[in-house]
């Protein structure tokens, strides 16, 4: 059975799965199921795209270490440009614009000036922290709130409609960009280049392969994926910006990157199970079924990570040449 069962299909069918389970609740619970659902998938949203930012940087031979600097910097130019130029779709397409700057620096500066990649991420995170928290402004406030578009049929569909077509623009964005990068990535062109290049960089530079170019490439195009889950965070999620906003979920990404097995399908599946987890969480405590201090329900999560990463330790194997600088031969 297990043969029948590829990279593409085990995470359709763990889907499927949780639908259905999901359902059942809804007929038993249907208010607290659809809460918890939505609370979901605003949850896991900013993580699915940190994830995708993750699986393209290490498919193609890069760690980025900085996704959680290029959230925070993305979700503050975000925030600030809207809250200036009186138009969200402005401050989305600059903080768009403020990733793919600090994806490039990461591009440039762990393969053409050979930096440790881990370092140059690191760089990242800091100088993000700093710029934001030194011109962090209190008082600023959004023209407007990010409008919902509901899909005619699709949103009547009982316990789904709800929670996922009658949604804002980046939640069909995320799906439709998931769905497309596990496409691209094992059936294109450029995703046979990026794996190569993250597996064997020699051979796929004596193929003709422009390992540097590939690479610098795809860190700064994913970094355009960072500045959505930025700009998701700060115009969508809160309409509010504050120092340290995305709290750690940069390197949250990463774990649900690894326990995805460098899969976008994967990797969305197990966005979705931490958020399922943190929402089963909060509509506890909200309902009181359980008294268990805030402090311990925001733990959850990583607690849950770190639980994850014990079991899939050793049982799934990154890409060969990931964080290994490549030099050209001769």
């Amino acid at each position: 059975m297990s043969k029948f069962l590829t990279r593409h299909q085990k995470p359709v069918l763990w889907t499927l799965l949780v639908v259905f389970i999901a359902y059942g609740f809804y007929f038993w619970d249907s208010v607290r199921t659809t809460s918890i659902l939505n609370f979901t998938l605003s949850y896991a949203l900013p993580l699915i795209l940190a994830a995708m930012v993750g699986i393209i940087g290490e498919r193609s031979g890069v760690v980025n270490i900085g996704i959680e600097g290029q959230m925070l910097f993305s979700a503050f130019v975000a925030f600030f440009a809207a809250a200036a130029t009186g138009s969200l779709i402005m401050g989305a397409f600059l903080g768009m614009a403020a990733g793919l700057l600090a994806g490039a620096f990461l591009g440039i500066a762990a393969v053409r000036w050979e930096m440790d990649q881990i370092i140059a991420g690191v760089v990242i995170n800091i100088v993000a922290a700093g710029i934001t928290s030194f011109y962090y402004t209190p008082g600023k406030s959004l023209p407007a709130i990010v409008p919902r578009i509901k899909i005619p049929v699709l949103s009547e569909i009982p316990l789904l409609g709800p929670v996922f077509f009658n949604k804002s623009v980046f939640v069909y964005l995320t799906l439709i960009i998931v769905v497309v990068l596990q496409i691209m990535l094992f059936t294109s062109k450029w995703g046979l280049r990026t794996r190569a290049v993250g597996e064997y960089p020699s051979a796929a530079d004596t193929a003709g392969i422009n390992v540097f170019r590939t690479r610098i490439f795809n860190v700064a195009i994913a970094g355009i994926l960072a500045g959505t889950a930025g700009a998701y965070l700060s115009l969508d999620a809160a309409g509010w910006f504050e120092r340290g906003f995305t709290a750690g979920r940069g390197f949250l990404a990463l774990a649900i990157m690894i326990f995805g097995a460098w899969n976008p399908l994967g990797a969305m599946a197990a966005a979705l199970f931490f958020g399922f987890a943190s929402g089963m969480a909060s509509q506890l405590q909200a309902d009181e079924v359980i008294n268990i201090p805030q402090q311990f329900i925001n733990m959850l999560p990583y607690v849950m990570t770190l639980v994850v990463l014990s079991f899939s330790a050793g049982k799934v194997r990154p890409p060969a040449a990931v964080g290994q600088p490549y030099k050209k031969e001769g």
